[in-house]
């Protein structure tokens, strides 16, 4: 075997990268990792991390009025977005120097710099005027914000990397966009007393999810103020002497201070010389791999949203181990990408894990559907009117739940217990055996025993 530089060489210190380096390199392989921007990758530089800051930030508004109908006396504080972001940063500047850290204690070797493919086991270090060697390469580069280049005025809109930074709070924002990170930042926005309008083409948010989930994630959104603007896109975007006048193609123009662009991501394969290895791309620009995560060049691996497979934090993570197993450990393994929980940290949350209702009336002769819509008891109390919903999806014939969705709150805390059992093929049955624990919001998933009817059966 030919003599290289390193083991493994990383490209790329976000989850799955870092995790994939320390496991190599704490069993005793030569590994280094490069990373041409901060350590961490999207989830804690610019993602899951310090969105999760900014929706607790955001939350605190209603919690104040709620606190008034349990008796507590009027409070009267104002949000300082300065003094948010100084901390703010200072905890993802700690969290970014664990991982770091941690890779050292490890023994890999971090170099801070673009790696660019020479060839199947070369790496260039772009700007350090230096290339190194390694056996196995594996690609963990994530994904990139994707905007429309070329709208007329794109040039004054920002993207999420720019919300986590912006010098002011603006008294106007529209939000355009319809998935994940749109709609968490519009309750972000609209909870911090920022005027919110959310924009998206589609005929509804959340596009991919439950029905159900959108039409009630839409409802639970507009009683909180956000203006929701669907079935429209930007014509263009005209800065003024007052803000940014977006011209919409519905014929509405509408003002705002900020115009941020939450449109999708792309796998980041750009300038990684891939073409040089012979490294083949999807068709939608993915770095093409099978269920073990290897590309069609024998020694090269990617993990991550670059894959896009499933795009979430603990789905790269868990690739990156089945890698580590699978080329160093001697153990073939690959990650199950099925019943994969997901949350959405909108405001309501979304908690969900399995098959839509639509996904499994398409894969299944008979399907019940178990659904309930409630305010709970915290809501009750003070007179709230947010509500709740939770869905069962369920083989007709096997009695196995196929599906949970959850919409209200904890719901991302209570889906991640519910997926256990999901995953492991729970029948309904089985569900309903369990005892409920009240009072809770969570007791009603076992609770509900009469199958839904759709309105448009009921009145066939």
């Amino acid at each position: 075997m030919a003599e290289y530089d390193y083991d493994l060489f990383v490209i790329g210190a976000g989850s799955g990268g870092v995790r994939a380096a320390r496991l190599a390199a704490l069993s005793g392989k030569r590994v280094a990792v490069a990373e041409e921007d901060r350590v961490g990758g999207t989830c804690v530089i610019r993602g899951c991390v310090p969105k999760k800051f900014m929706v607790y930030a955001s939350e605190f508004s209603a919690m104040f009025k709620e606190a008034e109908g349990y008796g507590w006396s009027k409070i009267d504080s104002q949000f300082d977005w300065k003094t948010f972001l100084a901390a703010k940063d200072v905890e993802i500047g700690r969290l970014s120097g664990i991982y770091a850290s941690n890779l050292a204690k490890a023994g890999a070797d971090l170099v801070h710099a673009k790696a660019r493919l020479v060839d199947a086991h070369t790496i260039e270090l772009v700007g350090k005027k230096r290339t190194v060697t390694a056996d196995i390469i594996l690609i963990a580069t994530g994904g990139r914000v994707s905007i429309p280049a070329d709208l007329e005025g794109i040039e004054y809109a920002i993207s999420s990397n720019e919300a986590f930074h912006l010098e002011e709070l603006p008294k106007r924002v529209m939000v355009v966009g319809g998935g994940y990170i749109a709609v968490e930042f519009a309750g972000i926005f609209n909870g911090l007393g920022v005027d919110t309008t959310l924009v998206y083409r589609g005929p509804n948010i959340l596009r991919g999810f439950d029905e159900d989930v959108r039409s009630h994630v839409s409802d639970e959104m507009e009683k909180r103020g956000i203006r929701l603007m669907v079935g429209t896109q930007h014509e263009r975007i005209e800065k003024t002497a007052t803000g940014l006048v977006n011209h919409m193609d519905n014929g509405v123009d509408c003002e705002a201070d900020v115009v941020m662009f939450a449109t999708g991501r792309m796998p980041y394969v750009e300038g990684l010389g891939l073409d040089n290895a012979g490294v083949l791309l999807t068709d939608k620009g993915a770095v093409a791999v099978d269920e073990f995560s290897r590309t069609n060049v024998p020694n090269i691996y990617a993990v991550g949203d670059v894959t896009d497979r499933i795009n979430l934090t603990p789905v790269a993570i868990r690739e990156a181990v089945a890698f580590v197993q699978t080329v160093f450990g001697g153990r073939p393994t690959s990650f199950d990408h099925e019943m994969v929980a997901t949350a959405v940290f909108c405001q309501p949350p979304v908690g969900c894990v399995g098959m839509t209702e639509t996904e499994a009336r398409h894969a299944y002769k008979k399907v019940d559907i178990y659904l309930t819509r409630f305010r709970p008891m915290k809501e009750v109390f003070y007179g709230g009117q947010d509500r709740m919903l939770m869905k069962l999806v369920v083989d007709g014939e096997t009695d196995v739940i196929l599906g949970c969705h959850i919409v209200g709150p904890e719901a991302p805390e209570i889906i991640q217990m519910a997926a256990v059992a999901i995953k492991m093929g729970v029948t309904k049955a089985q569900w309903d055996s369990t005892c409920a624990l009240h009072p809770t919001m969570a007791e009603e998933l076992v609770t509900m025993r009469e199958k839904h009817v759709p309105m448009e059966l009921s009145i066939a």
